[in-house]
């Protein structure tokens, strides 16, 4: 699909520009799009910096979506909030959120294109229908998809406006200092490895707030709350403190294991004004038998 946009200011980023003026698409969809050499000034391919000039018109090739090879799969979901465009469910612990190497099904994608019979956005790829944030694998709880590519920019952007709240409970290896805190440490690559998050001078800015809910002899149970949604945040701030989540196998490696398969951190609440009705959404999901039963050997 070729759109022609006509250009009504001067000295705006084009990434920043078509963000605003297409909002049913999201700002990293179209830097992807412009990066492709699918954004043209007289037949030239633009870069996402390029400053606009009032009065020019710029040509968008809105490819068609790739056919998707994943499986549709018939696998249970725990529904906790669903409408015309939006869906919440609560994701058990060990389940991959979209497939990746090594996870080609049992995903929650394949489980989606099952139950929404494939009526999902797709402006993060056909890998990923649906998906506008993402939980990993060993972490528990709500996860909010997505059905229309309109309203999935719209949510995107109450995500970048930290206007969704997003709360989890996990509990942490030893005493946690005080009552409550704030971290606020930039998130990147681990130059030591790259597979790893860590607090690197050049990463991105992070901030998690967090406070103490109970207290056992060698651990914690606490509350923490995202401001930002950076890869694995909780765990590498946690572990950044000196405080990781119990049972996990990347960033808690040397401490007990605590008989857990993974580690213990629970998506728990979800709360944001609905993009379409501008209704108020307060969403929670009770801790699982894994953490439940962690609690109980713990107290």
């Amino acid at each position: 699909m070729l759109l022609t946009i006509l250009i009504n200011e001067d000295l705006q980023r084009l990434d920043r520009y078509l963000a605003r003026e297409l909002p049913q698409y999201s700002r990293s969809y179209l830097q992807k799009l412009i990066g492709e050499g699918c954004v043209t000034l007289n037949g030239k391919p633009l870069k996402p910096a390029w400053k606009t000039i009032a009065g020019q018109s710029v040509d968008l090739w809105i490819p068609n979506p790739e056919p998707s090879e994943l499986q549709a799969e018939k696998i249970p979901l725990d529904i906790v909030f669903e409408d015309e465009w939006l869906l919440v469910v609560n994701k058990p612990q060990g389940m991959v959120v979209h497939p990746a190497a090594g996870h080609r099904s049992g995903t929650l994608v394949n489980a989606l294109l099952d139950y929404c019979s494939g009526r999902l956005s797709d402006l993060n790829g056909v890998i990923r229908p649906g998906i506008v944030h993402r939980i990993d694998k060993d972490t528990s709880g709500l996860i909010l998809i997505v059905k229309d590519n309109q309203v999935h920019a719209a949510v995107a952007d109450k995500i970048r406006r930290h206007e969704i709240r997003r709360i989890y409970q996990a509990v942490v290896c030893g005493q946690v200092p005080g009552e409550s805190g704030t971290i606020d440490a930039p998130i990147g690559r681990d130059p030591r490895n790259r597979q790893r998050m860590a607090v690197v001078g050049s990463g991105k800015p992070s901030v998690t707030h967090f406070r103490v809910l109970c207290r056992f002899s060698h651990a914690t149970l606490i509350e923490a709350r995202l401001e930002s949604g950076r890869t694995h945040q909780i765990r590498v701030h946690l572990q950044y403190i000196g405080h990781p989540v119990a049972g996990d196998p990347v960033y808690a490696a040397c401490r007990p294991s605590f008989q857990l398969a993974g580690q213990a951190l629970h998506a728990s609440a979800l709360d944001f004004t609905h993009p379409v009705t501008g209704q108020e959404i307060h969403l929670e999901c009770p801790l699982p038998d894994y953490f439940q039963k962690l609690l109980g050997r713990l107290t």
